[in-house]
Formats: structure tokens, sequence, C-alpha cells
């Protein structure tokens, strides 16, 4: 809970706050392509009418690196992890990581999504998605 006692997602429809957690995605009818995030027309074949899904809530490291400085209008903590997880459903995702040491992540590595808060403002706790270690809290 935050210090206001609101607590929000970065944008709404990118992830379930549930447990586990799921990013929200879509499947183009047409193509049967998986998109993240969700959208109505297929980046791949333009056909509209693409089905929401929900991926897994695994993956593996694909590739990483740490951001040691803030970025601009960023007010959480640094430094983080920061990488792209590749999803069985055949998606590579850019995503945070829980785990800020790139010395401690390898190539191929099993991650699994997590909700993690990324910092306060004025109107509260701001939660997103991220990928942690599969053997790590």
């Amino acid at each position: 809970m935050s210090v206001h006692g609101v607590t929000r997602p970065v944008r709404e429809g990118l992830f379930t706050d549930t447990a586990p957690p799921r990013l929200l995605a879509s499947r183009c009818d047409a193509c049967g392509r998986h998109q993240f995030p969700r959208s109505d027309t297929c980046p791949y074949c333009a056909a509209d009418g693409a089905l929401p899904v929900e991926l897994s809530g695994t993956g593996r490291l694909w590739t990483w690196t740490a951001v040691t400085t803030a970025p601009p209008g960023y007010r959480g903590e640094v430094p983080y992890g920061f990488g792209v997880v590749e999803l069985p459903e055949g998606l590579r995702v850019v995503s945070r990581l829980t785990e800020p040491d790139p010395a401690r992540l390898s190539a191929g590595q099993p991650m699994r999504l997590v909700v993690v808060p990324v910092q306060v403002d004025e109107d509260g706790q701001v939660l997103s998605y991220a990928f942690a270690p599969q053997d790590r809290p």
C-alpha cells in the first residue's frame, strides 16, 4: 500500500494483477500471431479483429542490461535490470527485470512474470510488470 493508499498500473490493459499475473495480448485470427500489448489490428498482416488473450507467465531471458541512471521523469530506484524475455507464444517482450546485477543473469535463464512497484507519485504507488529469475523470490 502506498503513502496515499492508492495503487495503480503504469498503464491500464498491460497486465493482470492476479496470482499469478499475466500479460494482456492479442492473437490474430487471420495469421495466428500474438502481439503485445493488445491491439485490434494485427501488426504482422494488418487484419482486423485480433482476439484478446493472456500470455504465459514464464519465459526465457534473451538479452539484458542494467539501468544505472534514472530516465527522465522516473522516480523509482536505480539500478534495475532491463531486458528481453522470450515467451512460449514466440513473442519477445521488453521488460524490467527484478535482478539488477547483469552478472547474475544468463542467456536462456528461466524467468517468471511478477507485478512490482516502480515508483510513488502524488497519486500513490505505480505498479508495472517485470520478470524475475525463476529460482529467486
